[in-house]
């Protein structure tokens, strides 16, 4: 069966870390398999990443793996009793004292916090369950009112909304975890707490080309510098459960299809994240919210949707995985979902690949072709025709494994590692015997194929084909 066009990350933990999961994960159509560093230990992940490639070497297709760094976190120190109460209307107290918490104050460990800290800002803690105004900073401490009644625990986070903190991005404890996770030969990484462009180049110098680049984008402020940080990732998250928590509710879809919209437009990969069909932690089907939710994520036009809690530590993450497959296969084969891509036409750059791309798109639907076939190096050739979210099916063929693998996150690619073509003659011979091998393209059926010439050299897509297979 062809997949789905819109791929699946699945994150990986306690419930689906056996190969036996994992296998049935990538059937179900997963594509991008998380681990997340924020669990586990460095064996932990070893032990899944290689579990990950044997079934890699089973299936014949290339997986992509995405090392998801932790990055800093905020939170609250110790409390007496283990908690606190606190009214709505009453004072309270923040500050660097290490003695437990109780009813007046709360340790919060962080200077950082307190030198950006202003009167009438938001502290938010408990992912915005408690709700604090300030009322006033000093030197090592802060007061405020609290806006929300309820109880402050140990080590809950503690959020921001809007400030700057003078912190980098990248932890000691993200140096150890991302050298570790590029010895093991991961595919991309993700940085968590990107507040600017400054975060993610800081990444990219220390990832040296070793890895492709996600930004999570969770904080609002990070959205203020959304062009900027997009030119410098090669993909992004929208991170809706941390958007969430400084953001009104109502903000965060006009943000998600903002974001999506953005990415598209620079042909950057993009990942919905965070409670897609969180109910299925527990229970064996969605609500009717959450299918809505996959879906508009689909029709807005994301690379990838993910899955966390739901295949990490739920009873169902096979299940889970399935569910999200059919919702994104009804979606696209809805007739509202092909208008949607035929009507959508994203503003290109005078350059000669996107020519060639979007003649490429024009010629595919002039002669009925039955795929978009690109030969790719680095893979720029096929995020581009990606970005123009063709109806035909795209075949990213590259004589790099790391790119294969890069590319298994892409909308509508499928991404096969094949021998370099010694010329044109070749390519062209291989993607006609490749397209048919898929299922994709039948004898007679015409195929567009694209490249860069001379092969090899990264971003020069200046060549397009009109192949019928034999």
């Amino acid at each position: 069966m062809k997949r789905a066009r819109t791929k699946i990350v699945a994150t990986l933990g306690p419930a689906s870390q056996s190969a036996e999961t994992i296998s049935a994960l990538f059937d179900t159509g997963v594509d991008v398999f998380r681990m997340n560093f924020s669990h586990g230990t460095h064996e932990d992940h070893q032990r899944v990443y290689h579990t990950i490639r044997a079934v890699e070497t089973i299936k014949k297709r290339p997986i992509a793996v995405l090392a998801d760094l932790q990055g800093p976190k905020l939170r609250l120190g110790e409390f007496k009793n283990g908690e606190a109460h606190l009214e709505e209307g009453q004072d309270y107290r923040f500050d660097l004292d290490k003695a437990e918490g109780d009813e007046t104050r709360a340790p919060l460990p962080h200077p950082e916090i307190f030198k950006v800290l202003k009167k009438g800002e938001l502290l938010l803690v408990d992912d915005g369950r408690m709700r604090f105004e300030i009322t006033s900073v000093g030197d090592g401490f802060a007061t405020a009112i609290v806006l929300t009644r309820g109880k402050l625990s140990p080590h809950k986070g503690v959020n921001l909304p809007g400030a700057r903190l003078p912190i980098s991005a990248i932890t000691d404890k993200d140096m150890r975890d991302l050298a570790f996770a590029l010895s093991l030969g991961v595919d991309w990484v993700a940085l968590s707490f990107v507040q600017g462009p400054e975060d993610v180049a800081e990444l990219r110098k220390l990832v040296g080309g070793k890895a492709a680049i996600i930004s999570k984008l969770e904080k609002p402020l990070a959205i203020t510098k959304l062009d900027e940080i997009l030119e410098l990732s090669d993909a992004v998250m929208v991170a809706r459960g941390d958007l969430g928590v400084e953001l009104p509710p109502e903000d965060v879809p006009i943000l998600q299809k903002q974001i999506i919209r953005a990415s598209r437009s620079m042909g950057k990969p993009v990942i919905v994240a965070t409670q897609m069909l969180e109910s299925m932690i527990q229970n064996p089907a969605p609500t009717r919210a959450e299918a809505s939710d996959v879906a508009t994520a689909v029709y807005d036009g994301a690379d990838a949707v993910m899955l966390s809690g739901e295949t990490a530590m739920g009873a169902y993450p096979v299940e889970s995985a399935k569910m999200m497959d059919r919702i994104i296969r009804r979606v696209e084969r809805a007739d509202s979902y092909r208008r949607l891509l035929a009507a959508e036409r994203l503003e290109r750059e005078s350059t000669t690949p996107d020519a060639i791309m979007a003649a490429a798109h024009l010629a595919a639907d002039t002669i009925n072709a039955a795929a978009i076939v690109t030969y790719t190096s680095s893979g720029s050739t096929a995020y581009r025709a990606a970005r123009e979210r063709p109806i035909q099916r795209i075949i990213g063929l590259t004589p790099n494994r790391s790119t294969a693998r890069r590319l298994a996150l892409v909308w509508g690619v499928t991404a096969i590692e094949i021998e370099d073509a010694q010329d044109i003659d070749d390519m062209v011979n291989k993607a006609k015997a490749q397209s048919k091998k898929e299922g994709i393209a039948k004898v007679r059926d015409r195929i567009v194929v694209t490249a860069g010439i001379p092969f090899g050299a990264p971003g020069k897509t200046n060549l397009l084909r009109i192949a019928r297979v034999d």
